[in-house]
């Protein structure tokens, strides 16, 4: 399923891969899609297949969803598979929550749960590298959303742009792939539909009340609504970390 724009402005194809029924790629869609980008949405959970190669796509997605990437289950594996064409082929990438989880398990890395059986859900502080701040003009945001109880360990090769207390890994790059382990797509709507279909999440350990979500937004939503338009433009048009000795180089 196609997210139309403007034909006249089209500038290709990013495979936009979703994990339920009814999830949207929130504020990363409708940013790709205002720079003339048309975004090919896959549900492979619900059967949707996935390219083999990804010859006319300037980037892929892979969006966060309910289940884990060490579940042993078929669209898993196909998604890990893309994981790796996008990396062969030096395609953009960009992994959030689950979807960073797989680009770490591909490349043989740990996905884990805390050892306190701690979740992060709602609004947490995260610590940005110098690396990170020189991705696009805008600054990388300290302050951002979350909604996991599962992290990953930082890929071989990787670079670390952001660290967290709970789980230590909240943000990496190699070459043209990026992995967040937060949610910058996540607008106010999605995140009232969240807290209401999964208020028993609430009651994690580590996890932030549902009122703490709604004032953290008006809060900490502006920087990160700058920083992930600024980024998206550098990163789809392979101009943010870039070529894979660029991120090694640090």
């Amino acid at each position: 399923m196609d997210f139309h724009c403007d034909s006249r402005s089209a500038k290709g194809r990013v495979l936009v891969v979703l994990h339920q029924e009814h999830s949207t790629p929130g504020r990363v869609g409708r940013l790709l899609a205002s720079r003339g980008y048309r975004l090919d949405m896959r549900r492979p959970v619900l059967g949707d297949p996935l390219p083999s190669d990804l010859r006319g796509y300037a980037g892929v997605v892979i969006f966060g969803g309910p289940m884990s990437a060490n579940d042993e289950r078929d669209f898993i594996h196909r998604e890990m598979d893309l994981v790796g064409v996008a990396l062969k082929e030096d395609v953009p990438y960009l992994g959030l929550c689950l979807g960073a989880q797989l680009m770490a398990r591909h490349l043989g890395h740990r996905v884990y749960t805390h050892h306190e059986g701690r979740a992060e859900i709602g609004y947490y502080p995260i610590r940005p590298t110098q690396a990170a701040h020189q991705l696009c003009q805008s600054p990388f945001p300290d302050t951002v959303y979350q909604w996991h109880r599962e992290g990953f360990d930082l890929p071989r090769g990787a670079q670390l742009l952001a660290e967290g207390d709970d789980f230590a890994v909240q943000a990496c790059a190699l070459g043209k792939a990026f992995g967040l382990q937060f949610h910058p797509e996540v607008t106010y709507a999605m995140m009232c539909r969240w807290i209401v279909k999964a208020a028993e999440r609430m009651g994690d350990p580590g996890a932030r009340p549902g009122h703490e979500h709604l004032a953290d937004w008006r809060l900490h939503d502006a920087p990160v609504a700058r920083w992930i338009d600024a980024f998206l433009g550098r990163w789809i048009e392979g101009a943010a970390v870039g070529r894979r000795e660029m991120v090694a180089a640090e």
